[in-house]
């Protein structure tokens, strides 16, 4: 029993942390190259060489290379090294989660296989939770046009109480006659 909680612990671990590494670029959760191929413990030439023998497997809406403002943008997100100092000389590709399973059919390693199916995993977790997430602001904006509306019907009564308290003073009409006039 005690085996089957490290390994469900284990399995956790190692969702999350793949979660930790998808990222939304182009309205699309995306993984970077470098980051799977580090999950799947190869270096990022050996598999970008992998996917360039088999470029029709992977159609745009597959991967895509992304472009110099959203590398600055990832780079801002995590510390990476510039392209002037020793680190990458191109733009990274990154996959979505249709190119990911594609991957498994490039990548036939046993690792590249267990780790294919903990990453779309991980993607479909991620998407039943934003699902959840989508109840929660449909409900969120529903509370907040009750709230609205009650802030609206709360003011005008306080504007009432204060009428109320504090009304305004007509001025007297003078009883008599004026000698100034």
């Amino acid at each position: 029993m005690q085996n089957k909680d490290i390994q469900v612990q284990q399995v956790e671990k190692a969702e999350e942390m793949i979660k930790q590494r998808i990222y939304i670029i182009r309205g699309q959760k995306v993984m970077l190259d470098n980051d799977l191929a580090g999950l799947y413990g190869v270096v990022t030439k050996v598999l970008n060489q992998a996917i360039s023998r088999n470029l029709e497997r992977f159609p745009e809406d597959f991967m895509f290379q992304i472009n110099e403002e959203e590398s600055e943008n990832l780079r801002s997100q995590f510390v990476t090294s510039s392209m002037c100092h020793g680190g990458r000389r191109y733009l990274p590709y990154v996959f979505t989660e249709h190119g990911v399973a594609m991957l498994s059919s490039v990548l036939k390693s046993k690792r590249a296989i267990q780790m294919n199916i903990f990453i779309i995993r991980a993607f479909i977790k991620m998407r039943e939770n934003l699902d959840n997430y989508k109840d929660l602001a449909i409900k969120i904006n529903e509370i907040e046009i009750v709230q609205i509306h009650d802030h609206d019907m709360l003011r005008s009564v306080h504007e009432v109480v204060k009428q109320l308290i504090n009304p305004i003073e007509k001025p007297k009409k003078q009883i008599g006659f004026n000698i100034n006039e």
